[in-house]
């Protein structure tokens, strides 16, 4: 049976990566309430190809 509420799964992408143009993506996945969070989530996540901390921005 498939759990019931408004917590939907989001893919975090790096912004950096797409704009440096080398090869690879960095993406995360991870949760959020759909009810309380209406825009889009923007979170601090390291990217192990450029090897440091940069933001990463939902997509669809």
């Amino acid at each position: 049976m498939a759990k019931k509420g408004s917590r939907v799964q989001v893919i975090l992408e790096c912004t950096e990566h797409k704009e440096s143009g080398q090869p690879g993506t960095s993406r995360y996945i991870t949760t959020k309430n759909k009810k309380n969070t209406t825009e889009r989530l923007e979170l601090k996540k390291y990217n192990p190809i450029l090897r440091k901390m940069t933001v990463h921005k939902e997509i669809k």
